[in-house]
C-alpha cells in the first residue's frame, strides 16, 4: 500500500473484517465493535426476541396482503422526497427477491453472540448479509453459522490494509470460505479527501480488484456524504466524480448508500443514467425531513422511484442498514416489513 494511504483499520480481524468510518462518536464504525455498550442477553432470550420479531412481520404482512398492499408506511412521497421525483409503483417482486442486511446494524448483538445474531436476522426474513467485521471468529466457524441460519454472505466491508499484500491474501482466503464476491472499502479518512487522495484510493482499489479477479472476487466503494462535496480542482469535480472516472469497471463496482447520497445532495437517477450498470451493491436506509437516519420506509426517500431504476443502475444486492438504531432487532424488522410490502409478498 502506498505510504500516503494512511487508512485506519476498523474492528474485526485483518482477514476481511475491517470496517473504518469517521471516528466522531463511539457509535461510528471506527470504534471496535467489542467496545460497544450492550446488555447481556441469554441466547434463549435472544432467540425468543427474534422469534417475536418474525411473528410480528408475518402478522403485519398478512394485514398488508388483506388490504391489497395499501397502508405501507412511506409509500406516498411528496415533493420533499430525496433525489427522485414521484413515480408509479413499479413491480419490485424481482428486484427485491432477496433482501440483505449490513451486519453493522446489529453490531452490539453480534459482538455478544454472532451465531444467535445470524439466527435472529434469518428469523426476521433476511436472505443474505454483508459483514462489517468477523469479531475474531474463524471464517470456517462463521460459514457454519451462516449455513445453519440459511444465509448467504456475498459481500464484506474491509479496511484498506485488507486490500493489498498479505492483508488481501487473508481477505481472499476468508472470502473463499464465506462466499464473498465483493470486498468493499467503506470510506477514506479526512486527510485523503483531496483530488490526489481520491485518485490514489481508486488506484488502490483497481490494483486489489485486478489481484482478486482470479479468485472470482470484485472490489467496491461505499460512499458517505463527503464524497459529493465539490473539491478545489479544475471543473469543480467531486470526490465521487473522480472515483467513478478512475475506477476500472472491469474489476470495481460502486456500493451506493442512499441515505448518505441524499445527505450529500446527490441525484441517484442522474448517477444511474450517467454510469449505468456501475452500482451493483446498495445500502437501504432512510432519511427524514430533518436529515436524520431512520428505518426504511419511515423517511422521505422515494424507494419506488429507486427500485424502478434498479436494472439501469445494475443493482443486484440490497442491504438494509441503520448506523445507530435504538433497538437493532426492531429496526431491521421495520425495514424488512416495509420492503416485504413493496414487493407484494
Amino acid at each position: 500500500m502506498s505510504e500516503s494511504l494512511r487508512w485506519t483499520k476498523g474492528p474485526g480481524t485483518s482477514s476481511g473484517g475491517g470496517e473504518g468510518d469517521a471516528p466522531a462518536a463511539e457509535t461510528r464504525r471506527g470504534v471496535p465493535c467489542r467496545a460497544m455498550p450492550h446488555r447481556t442477553m441469554p441466547r434463549r432470550e435472544f432467540l425468543s426476541a427474534a422469534g417475536a420479531c418474525s411473528s410480528a412481520v408475518l402478522l403485519a404482512a398478512n394485514q398488508l396482503d388483506a388490504a391489497g398492499g395499501r397502508g405501507v408506511p412511506g409509500a406516498s412521497r411528496g415533493a420533499g422526497g430525496h433525489g427522485l421525483g414521484q413515480t408509479a409503483r413499479p413491480d419490485t417482486a424481482a428486484t427485491l427477491a432477496r433482501v440483505g442486511l449490513q451486519l453493522y446494524t446489529v453490531r452490539s448483538l453480534a459482538a455478544e453472540d454472532m451465531a444467535a445474531t445470524l439466527d435472529a436476522v434469518a428469523a426476521v426474513g433476511y436472505d443474505e448479509v454483508e459483514f462489517a467485521g468477523y469479531f475474531d471468529h474463524a471464517p470456517a466457524v462463521l460459514r457454519q453459522w451462516l449455513d445453519d441460519a440459511g444465509l448467504a454472505a456475498p459481500a464484506a466491508h474491509v479496511s484498506a490494509e485488507d486490500l493489498s499484500g498479505e492483508g488481501l491474501e487473508r481477505a481472499l482466503e476468508a472470502a473463499a470460505v464465506l462466499g464473498h464476491r465483493w470486498l468493499a472499502l467503506p470510506w477514506i479518512p479526512a486527510e485523503q479527501r483531496t483530488p490526489d487522495g481520491y485518485r490514489l484510493a481508486a488506484d488502490h482499489l483497481n490494483a486489489a480488484g485486478a489481484a482478486a479477479q482470479a479468485a472470482g472476487v470484485r472490489v467496491a466503494y461505499h460512499n458517505h456524504a463527503f464524497e459529493f462535496e465539490t473539491l478545489e480542482a479544475p471543473g469543480g469535480a467531486t470526490g465521487y466524480d473522480i472515483l467513478l472516472d478512475r475506477l476500472d469497471p472491469a474489476v470495481a463496482d460502486m456500493e451506493i448508500d442512499f441515505h448518505w447520497s441524499a445527505a450529500g445532495g446527490a441525484d441517484p437517477a442522474a448517477l444511474f443514467a450517467a454510469h449505468p450498470g456501475r452500482f451493483v451493491l446498495c445500502h437501504l436506509k432512510d432519511r427524514d425531513a430533518q436529515g436524520r437516519m431512520t428505518d426504511v420506509g419511515a423517511g422521505d426517500i422515494d424507494w419506488d422511484a429507486i427500485f424502478a431504476l434498479s436494472a439501469q443502475a445494475g443493482l443486484a444486492h440490497y442491504f438494509v442498514e441503520h448506523d445507530n438504531p435504538a433497538d437493532p432487532l426492531a429496526s431491521i424488522r421495520n425495514s424488512y416489513l416495509y420492503l416485504k410490502g413493496r414487493r407484494g409478498t
